[in-house]
């Protein structure tokens, strides 16, 4: 199901945010840098990418836009324990 038209941007996401999941639950879920993948580290690079993008598109457009609920939504179904099948049925949820 795309997003506004985007199929690839979905499947993308749905791929990435996947393998995050797994990576959090494998023992095997290491950095090469030899940190371990765990939903602290997931959410301290989220919080991370957030920052650099609030920076990108400044503060009034980062608080005008829907980042907040796009980091909420990315957090819930990246750090559940259940897995939730597709990314798009609970981001659809959120859209207007």
């Amino acid at each position: 199901v795309p997003i506004f038209n985007l199929m690839e941007d979905a499947a993308t996401a749905e791929i990435s945010r996947a393998q995050v999941w797994q990576w959090i639950r494998h023992p095997r879920g290491v950095l090469t840098d030899g940190r371990k993948v765990t939903k602290e580290l997931f959410r301290s690079v989220l919080d991370e990418e957030l920052g650099k993008i609030k920076a990108t598109v400044g503060t009034d457009r980062f608080e005008k836009g829907k980042f907040d609920t796009a980091r909420e939504l990315f957090d819930k179904i990246t750090t559940d324990d259940q897995f939730v099948e597709f990314l798009t049925l609970p981001g659809y949820d959120k859209l207007d």
